[in-house]
């Protein structure tokens, strides 16, 4: 989750092209995972999830790596699955928070927030404005005026300004949404969807989850 979506497509097919080639199968696990991404951004998780379970049956070591899937069982509202799949990619991405952010709304939406918050994956390392301020959210002792503030700071390019707001109104959205709060969490997507608006996979996300609300 932490790299622009183009090469992170590329460079995981590229990964799952040459595995297949070992196996004769050249462009099967390829075609599925690409499947799976298009399928996700016309808002079918579902349909996402079956041709990501695809890429593993085909490349059961590629399993770890697919972030993506976890995005698509939140959709398709398989959240026990999605904890799994968070928690098999930490043991590969250690240090995204991410990662934490999505397994806790899985957690929080299958078993409760108070039972997200003791499990919710510690991460250090994450420098990326403002996933400090985020994770610190998602633990209880964060703010929401914290993570705007982060988002908000002038690093003397609007382009970059507006990637961190995209990203800060995406999570507060998420966050709120497994607090059971859909008005805040509404306007924070809504924002993340549109005036901060994106082309990359975390972008696409807001795009997708305003689509399937109906906001």
């Amino acid at each position: 989750m932490k790299r622009p979506f183009i090469p992170c497509v590329l460079g995981f097919c590229a990964l799952l092209l040459l595995s297949s080639m070992a196996r004769g199968q050249e462009k099967n696990a390829d075609t599925w995972f690409r499947e799976g991404v298009q399928a996700f951004f016309d808002a079918k998780p579902k349909e996402s999830v079956v041709a990501f379970d695809k890429v593993i049956s085909l490349e059961p070591t590629a399993a770890p790596q697919l972030w993506q899937r976890g995005l698509s069982l939140y959709y398709a509202e398989d959240y026990k699955e999605g904890r799994k799949q968070f928690e098999l990619h930490q043991t590969v991405n250690s240090n995204d928070v991410e990662n934490a952010a999505w397994h806790f709304i899985c957690v929080a939406k299958s078993e409760g927030v108070e039972a997200a918050r003791k499990v919710l994956i510690p991460i250090s390392g994450d420098a990326r404005v403002p996933m400090k301020e985020v994770h610190d959210l998602f633990a209880g002792k964060g703010s929401e005026e914290a993570v705007l503030k982060a988002a908000s700071a002038d690093d003397g390019s609007e382009e970059v300004k507006k990637n961190h707001l995209c990203y800060a109104h995406l999570y507060l959205g998420l966050y709120y949404e497994a607090l059971g709060e859909k008005e805040k969490a509404k306007a924070h997507m809504v924002k993340s969807a549109t005036e901060y608006k994106m082309d990359h996979y975390m972008g696409k996300v807001s795009q997708v989850h305003v689509k399937l609300r109906g906001w």
